[in-house]
């Protein structure tokens, strides 16, 4: 397991958007913005059940995910992991939990009818930095 070098923790902290590359059942790559957290030994993603990037990280746990500093884009972290738990509990608090620091409101405001939230615990394997 690999540690997320310590200056670079507070890209977590900002309102930066991650890049997570997922794989399709072809082996091709499949990459969507979204909102990260990290709770000191994993990175944090939620999403809804049954989206592509569900489906992808359910079946190959691989992913990688790119950070970049939005106050200066030269200063980057890249990982490369795996996905080590998916559950329902507690997702939705950390939905809304993610809306308050992405968005600035305590609830989620985006959820559809039926939508099951989950969170995908990752692994960082290799962190690669820049800057």
């Amino acid at each position: 397991m690999a540690a997320i070098p310590e200056k670079y923790l507070d890209l977590f902290q900002k309102k930066v958007f991650a890049q997570l590359a997922t794989l399709m059942p072809d082996g091709s790559p499949q990459v969507s913005p979204v909102w990260v957290d990290y709770d000191g030994r994993h990175i944090l993603i939620n999403s809804a059940k049954g989206r592509v990037k569900d489906k992808n990280m359910r079946r190959d746990p691989r992913v990688g995910l790119d950070l970049v500093d939005p106050e200066n884009p030269y200063r980057h972290l890249s990982v490369r992991g795996r996905v080590v738990d998916i559950t329902e509990q507690g997702a939705d608090a950390h939905i809304d939990k993610l809306a308050k620091k992405y968005l600035g409101q305590d609830k989620y405001p985006y959820r559809s009818s039926g939508e099951i939230r989950v969170i995908y615990k990752i692994q960082p394997e290799r962190a690669h930095t820049m800057g």
